[in-house]
């Protein structure tokens, strides 16, 4: 089992690039971004944890562009992979979109990852014209088009919310038939079996608690979708439990991630080495 941390980019404390360096420097396997265009300042939607309206921190607001941090990140590491906690996809054109995905994987030799949420911010979607009762069906899309543009020497693709005939898209990424697709969502029969068809693996929201009903059932949706190997399965985790961690790794989970504060960068960088040596990794530098 591996080890990653997230980064709540803002424009505020530490950048990613710095925070991504200090990982990888610690002993992590992964760093993530989150990803919010804007934020409308009158919302119906309620927020999974919160319940309500409220915001549970301000960086919702401020959060970085996730691809350019990611850049950014990749320009000063060389192994520890790169993935958002997550993306919204389609917030984005996908041709474009599925661009810089690819320029990012490419100049990071293939250390791009792709986690993707449905959007639970329904009114911030709204101001990008996604219907909501459509959010899955659209994301399923997007993905689909983009491996076409990922795979493809001549890429097409025709479904409901993307459309465009034969194109030349370079550069390809390195994996096949793309980055790594994680999806974010509640462990239920639904998203299970979303991801079975659609994407690599499940990431678990931050309020998720027991989580060994849904890793089980997902197994057994992925053998029954005629899935080779397994379902990679990322754990967003809260404090380094001991006990818990044993929990996680007998379950088979592939990795735990835990988030850093919002705070200065020295006290970031501080903060990534206690938590590396609670968790036994090793400095690589």
């Amino acid at each position: 089992m591996e080890f990653g941390l997230t980064l709540f980019t803002s424009d505020r404390g530490i950048r990613p690039h710095a925070a991504a360096l200090a990982a990888e420097r610690a002993g992590f396997s992964a760093f993530y971004v989150p990803e919010h265009t804007h934020i409308p300042v009158r919302r119906e939607a309620a927020h999974p944890g919160t319940g309500g309206a409220e915001l549970p921190d301000e960086r919702y607001s401020r959060t970085l562009d996730p691809w350019v941090a990611l850049g950014a990140a990749a320009a000063v590491t060389s192994t520890i992979r790169l993935g958002t906690a997550v993306s919204i996809p389609v917030e984005s054109d996908p041709i474009t979109l599925a661009k810089t995905i690819a320029s990012v994987d490419h100049l990071s030799d293939g250390r791009a990852v792709l986690g993707v949420g449905y959007g639970w911010n329904l009114d911030e979607m709204a101001d990008h014209n996604v219907p909501p009762g459509r959010r899955r069906t659209m994301l399923r899309e997007y993905l689909e088009a983009m491996r076409e543009l990922w795979t493809e020497d001549e890429a097409e693709y025709h479904g409901e919310f993307v459309d465009f005939g034969p194109s030349w898209a370079w550069p390809k990424t390195a994996r096949t038939p793309g980055p790594l697709t994680l999806v974010g969502a509640a462990g239920n029969e639904k998203n299970l079996k979303w991801i079975c068809r659609s994407a690599d693996g499940w990431m678990t929201t931050p309020i998720s608690q027991d989580i060994s009903g849904s890793v089980r059932r997902l197994r057994e949706l992925w053998a029954e979708a005629g899935r080779e190997g397994e379902p990679y399965i990322v754990v967003l985790d809260g404090k380094p439990v001991p006990e818990k961690i044993e929990a996680y790794r007998e379950l088979g989970v592939h990795e735990l991630v835990y988030g850093t504060p919002d705070r200065s960068e020295e006290e970031v960088l501080g903060y990534i080495d206690r938590l590396a040596g609670k968790l036994g990794l090793g400095a690589t530098v």
